[in-house]
């Protein structure tokens, strides 16, 4: 193997163009100009009838040998017999032709070339001949009857091309020589002989478009009613299981065309109720056509409904469990004013039972399916009895050992306390069913509604002391049961019921019990209960929320009438408030605390002490830390620096002479006068005298604060 060949090409290293450029049209003209000489055989003349005979003989001799080296290469003996005719030598063509048809007599082609040759030469008889045993040899040829015909046609002798076509049509061929007779008929205006010619063609080949074929024939021929009865007959013929869209189609376009709207209408309902959903799309388009330009706004509704419903059915089929199809199908035919179909869409819905293992996620739209069931057979239908059967069933449905849904119960109980029927003992029963199986918090509280819709105030109790049995955290039960009593009138067991949920060692939102309880307290104007209500939870936390309110409830508070008093009151809770969280180190909740003291006392302290709360905030400054142990990446964090506590932190004032000196240095190196003109810089806050920590007794967070000592030093010992 040549290794060269799969070497890879060198690379081009000098790459700028060359002094003198070669362009394509050059190349090609040069490859013209250099191209060899192309010999090709001498034109031969002949001059003499001995020269003829010679040429003759060696054509044959060469044509011969050819032959007889592949005898079955049928283009050898085609350009033979073409030769011979060229030659004017028919019979030595007739004897080729001859030959060859006895070596391979069904070949179309021979036969074809044999017939016009003949033809050419207008050896009509012959050519008849040849035409005659070409068909009765290869009947199921058709391009020999067809030119058999068509030269009998151009002859003028119809009979005889309507005799050819007969003894074609024996053969049964196909349609498209069905047709061609008929048209052959149709242009001699033998309409009879060409509508029996459809007929019979029909009857052999009875398909969709042979029908429509016919039809459109007597249509053409202005014969309307032989065209309907042509249509009538394929319809009846096929039947439903083999009509298909096309014929049905162009059915409905003929009776739209002659103005017969209700037959047109007919046919396309005809067809969507009898072909495959599969097969419908273009129907269904053509038919909202159809009434967009004859019909009215009902039924043009009508089509469109139609071909929803249609399109909801394909993807029900593909997912019988997506309720979201179904509630479109159903409201579909509820819109319809179908009660029938829209009954018969909600039975195949609820048939789709969820698996219980998909959990209540998947059951949540079955349900309101049997929900919108129940109440479409109440106050659609009218009828009671089957909306009662549909909750029923809807409920033995339900796994309630796993979930349970409290909307299907307090819908089934409020159905029947709803008139005419008003069972109220029914509705208890249901609903003392559903929590003996299920307590859930939403039962209790539909329940308790309905009670209380009823005035039942001692089944209310009973109802709220149950649900605080099975569910102790919730405040809003607690909160509710109190709101009752309050509401009878009963404030101190109100009281009791709000004592008791405070003692609750587990509540799920503790804040609300509380506010809800100083609220009672305050609307009942007993202050002194309100104030040690508060005392009590800020024992429990010290959230800065709590304080806020204490003190905005003190300022609030009627007890006194002088509002410096309330106001000197509520002053002393942030005062307290500031100590609380300052011990606890809350930064943040300190801040949002002295914010909400600062708009305090703007509204009603005065100026100098917004401002004196003012000189209370921090400043924030920018540090840096490790930011795990031993690593030497850090990190930014902001720190809160107190004005109360910068008397035990003497190493800002290091910092702040570190920058003075800093700032000094900067300007005594731009020139003596630079300097003398440069503004002094600011003094450094005062700061209460006190011990200079150690650099070893700094955090890691305080590098700031020890480069400011070693630069303050520097600045001593200068």
């Amino acid at each position: 193997m040549d290794r060269d060949k799969y070497q890879r090409p060198a690379k081009v290293k000098n790459k700028t163009p060359a002094e003198i450029q070669i362009t394509a049209e050059q190349v090609l003209r040069d490859a013209t100009d250099r191209a060899e000489p192309v010999h090709t055989v001498p034109a031969q003349k002949i001059t003499d009838a001995e020269e003829l005979h010679e040429y003759r003989f060696h054509k044959r001799k060469t044509f011969e040998d050819a032959i007889r080296r592949n005898k079955h290469h049928i283009a050898h003996w085609l350009k033979y017999a073409a030769w011979e005719e060229s030659q004017k030598e028919f019979d030595r063509a007739r004897s080729v032709f001859e030959r060859v048809l006895e070596i391979d007599a069904r070949n179309p082609a021979i036969w074809i070339r044999y017939a016009e040759m003949e033809m050419r030469h207008k050896n009509i008889n012959l050519a008849r001949n040849l035409w005659d045993r070409a068909c009765t040899q290869l009947p199921r040829v058709d391009q020999f009857w067809y030119k058999y015909a068509y030269m009998e046609e151009m002859l003028g002798e119809i009979a005889k091309a309507r005799q050819i076509f007969e003894r074609w049509m024996q053969w049964r061929p196909t349609e498209d020589a069905w047709q061609a007779y008929a048209a052959f008929e149709t242009r001699y205006r033998e309409i009879d002989r060409a509508r029996s010619v459809y007929r019979r063609m029909v009857e052999t080949h009875p398909d969709p478009a042979n029908w429509i074929a016919f039809a459109k024939f007597e249509e053409s021929q202005n014969a309307i009613a032989n065209a309907r009865q042509v249509y009538e007959d394929a319809v009846a013929y096929l039947t439903d299981e083999h009509v298909t869209a096309s014929l049905l189609s162009s059915f409905a376009r003929f009776e739209a065309r002659h103005k017969e709207t209700a037959r047109a209408r007919a046919v396309y309902q005809y067809a969507l109720s009898v072909l495959p959903k599969s097969q419908t799309t273009e129907i269904y388009r053509q038919y909202a056509n159809f009434e967009k330009q004859c019909g009215d706004r009902t039924t043009i509704e009508t089509v469109v409904a139609s071909k929803r419903r249609w399109v909801y059915e394909a993807e029900i089929a593909a997912n019988p469990f997506n309720y979201d199809v179904w509630f479109d199908l159903i409201r579909l035919e509820e819109d319809a004013h179908e009660t029938a179909k829209a009954r018969e869409a909600y039975e195949r819905a609820v048939a789709n039972v969820p698996p219980v293992d998909g959990g209540k996620r998947v059951w949540r739209r079955y349900i309101y399916l049997w929900l919108q069931y129940a109440v479409f057979e109440e106050t659609t239908a009218n009828d009671a009895d089957r909306a009662r059967a549909v909750y029923e069933t809807a409920l033995q449905l339900v796994p309630h050992k796993q979930f349970t849904f409290a909307k299907l119960w307090l819908a089934y109980a409020k159905f029947l306390i709803r008139a005419p029927r008003l069972d109220v003992g029914a509705a208890r029963k249901a609903l003392g069913m559903a929590l003996g199986m299920c307590p859930k918090p939403r039962l209790f509280k539909g329940y308790i509604e309905l009670e209380l819709a009823l005035r039942e105030f001692d089944r209310v109790r009973l109802l709220y002391e149950k649900f605080l049995e099975a569910d102790a955290a919730n405040v809003g039960a607690w909160v509710k049961y109190a709101e009752l009593e309050k509401m009878v009138g009963d404030g101190d067991r109100s009281r009791a019921i709000l004592e008791l949920a405070v003692a609750q060692p587990v509540l799920d939102m503790p804040e609300v019990l509380w506010k809800a309880y100083i609220d009672y307290e305050t609307e009942e104007e007993e202050w002194s209960r309100a104030r040690d209500l508060y005392e009590r939870l800020l024992q429990r936390t010290s959230h800065v929320k709590v304080w806020i309110s204490y003190a905005k409830y003190e300022m609030q508070c009627a007890e006194l009438d002088s509002v410096p008093l309330r106001a000197d009151r509520a002053r002393a809770i942030f005062q307290r408030a500031n100590t609380a969280l300052k011990d606890r180190r809350a930064h943040d909740e300190r801040v949002v605390l002295l914010e909400s003291w600062r708009d305090f006392e703007r509204e009603f302290g005065g100026r100098e002490r917004a401002e004196t709360v003012q000189r209370m905030f921090p400043r924030v400054i920018k540090k840096r830390r490790r930011v795990e142990e031993g690593s030497d990446a850090t990190e930014e964090y902001l720190e809160y620096v107190w004005p109360d506590d910068e008397a035990r932190q003497p190493s800002l004032k290091l910092l702040a002479k570190a920058q003075q000196w800093k700032l000094k240095m900067q300007l005594g190196a731009g020139g003596g006068g630079d300097a003398a003109a440069a503004p002094a810089a600011p003094a450094p806050a005062p700061v209460p005298p006190g011990p200079v920590p150690d650099a070893s007794e700094l955090a890691d967070g305080d590098v700031c604060v020890t480069r400011s000592k070693e630069l303050l030093n520097g600045e001593v010992r200068e």
